[in-house]
């Protein structure tokens, strides 16, 4: 049987050419056609960011050698994914894996089709993997889950006497110098824009120093989030309220709170730098990702790749593989 690194590089390699070759395309219109919030390019964007962080043979080598695989025993974990960004539940997948564990996997409906894919080509590459799809009625050993807050509600109820580790949402931000480049506020705006915004690592909270001017290039976005966007302005509209309108998003400026309307991002404007590092220090535990070029977070990622994160960047701060090696 082939060696992790193989499998995953390997895979890699295949999923390269994704979008270039007819089966991939033909997924790819299937994936669309299940889910409205899906385009081409947030499609593509996800399969990149998958090769290029994951799936290089360096890198996979050097994340596992941070760990103690496999385990011993090939435990049963049940992966609950969601769907609102394209094969989100990739990694999950990937980790248990790696540890040698048999992949329960239940699909999210809204991203079957990709992930259904990424499995097949993962059994051609080694035909001896054990991924198992989860119908809900079996016990498993452990269970990764990711959804809402209300979501994880009903999975303690349901998982709560086996192990588990449970996902809700979460939120991410920016931090400005107000000394951006045009360019880096260009990728500061896929931070935002990508995948309908959907995602926890999608900011919709910028932090700016008071007085700096910036301004943010608009995108074309699916027809969902514009339409969310048109009702959003016309609510700011008819209440009053002063907003920036960038063309597809507004920027509204006020305190240091995430917005609870999609299309909307907060601006809160800082006096000092140590006024941020305070408050991102008491929202610790609701954020997923700081995007920023200053030197502010400890988690922190550079302008442009919100969207892009490394093996060890877990979801939550929580390491998936360290979970999974405490079932020993």
């Amino acid at each position: 049987m082939k060696t992790t690194v193989e499998i995953f590089s390997m895979l890699g390699k295949q999923l390269s050419s994704f979008g270039r070759d007819e089966r991939s395309m033909a997924v790819m219109r299937r994936a669309m056609a299940d889910n409205e919030w899906f385009g081409e390019r947030d499609i593509c964007q996800a399969i990149d960011a998958i090769c290029r962080q994951m799936l290089c043979r360096e890198k996979i080598t050097c994340w596992l050698a941070q760990y103690d695989v496999p385990l011993r025993e090939a435990k049963r974990v049940a992966i609950i994914m969601a769907g609102n960004i394209p094969a989100v539940g990739f990694f999950d997948l990937m980790c248990v894996l790696a540890c040698g564990c048999v992949p329960l996997v239940k699909y999210s409906s809204k991203d079957r089709a990709l992930m259904e894919y990424v499995v097949a080509l993962l059994c051609e590459i080694e035909p001896n993997l054990r991924i198992e799809e989860y119908d809900g009625q079996e016990i498993p050993d452990a269970v990764i889950a990711t959804g809402s807050d209300s979501s994880n509600i009903h999975f303690r109820s349901v998982y709560g006497a086996v192990p588990h580790l449970l996902r809700g949402s979460r939120h991410s931000v920016a931090v400005l110098s107000g000394e951006e480049t045009c360019e880096e506020l260009d990728a500061l705006a896929d931070d935002l824009f990508s995948y309908s915004g959907l995602g926890c690592r999608s900011v919709s909270l910028i932090f700016a120093p008071r007085g700096a001017e910036f301004e943010l290039p608009s995108r074309a976005m699916c027809r969902g989030y514009h339409n969310n966007y048109l009702q959003t302005r016309a609510l700011l509209t008819m209440t009053g309220g002063e907003f920036y309108d960038t063309g597809e998003c507004v920027l509204v400026e006020g305190g240091a709170e995430f917005p609870k309307r999609l299309s909307r991002v907060n601006v809160c404007r800082y006096d000092s730098k140590d006024e941020v590092v305070k408050w991102l220090a008491v929202n610790e535990e609701r954020l997923q990702c700081v995007v920023s070029q200053m030197d502010i977070h400890s988690r922190q990622v550079p302008l442009g790749m919100a969207q892009y994160p490394a093996l060890d960047d877990y979801a939550d701060d929580v390491d998936v593989m360290a979970f999974l090696l405490s079932l020993e």
